[in-house]
């Protein structure tokens, strides 16, 4: 058997000799890490993105050939994210009645629900940044950046 290396044995004292005020082993740690996790979502930026186009259509269907198109990913790409958005229980997805080869994909409210709980609070952040901006001058920032959207759409599909 192997003496303990370096780290084990600093984490060894750790447990004979605590330090004042350190959770107890069978304590559970308070730290942002459980808070974290509570809000995180486990989505990647695109399925995040589709699954907020699907959010807004309500309780219209949306196809997976749209959810390409907004999300500028291919019709295989969204086949994968409708799969982890599936199975993580943020969309339902059901057959076209007209045509058997598409799908129609809607959103489960409580998971719309809870993206509400997670980003309300940035919503709210940004809504307040433009409190103090004419309608004009959010205009103008608007415009910026649909522009630099596009711009960067463009040179990814391009260039990378």
């Amino acid at each position: 058997m192997q003496a303990p290396s370096g780290e084990h044995r600093q984490h060894d004292q750790a447990r004979a000799h605590p330090q004042p005020g350190a959770p107890a082993d069978d304590a559970e740690p308070r730290d942002d890490r459980s808070d974290r996790s509570e809000r995180n979502l486990g989505l990647s930026l695109t399925d995040l993105v589709c699954f907020a186009h699907v959010a807004e259509a309500g309780d219209t269907p949306v196809t997976a050939g749209d959810l390409a198109t907004r999300a500028h990913v291919t019709t295989g790409a969204v086949t994968g994210i409708l799969n982890r958005l599936e199975r993580g229980g943020f969309v339902h997805r059901r057959p076209d009645p007209a045509d058997r080869r598409r799908v129609h994909v809607t959103a489960v409210p409580a998971a719309a629900e809870r993206v509400r709980a997670v980003f309300g609070p940035y919503h709210q952040l940004l809504t307040e940044s433009l409190a103090g901006h004419s309608p004009d001058e959010i205009a103008l920032i608007a415009g910026w950046l649909d522009r630099a959207v596009e711009l960067t759409r463009r040179y990814v599909e391009e260039s990378c």
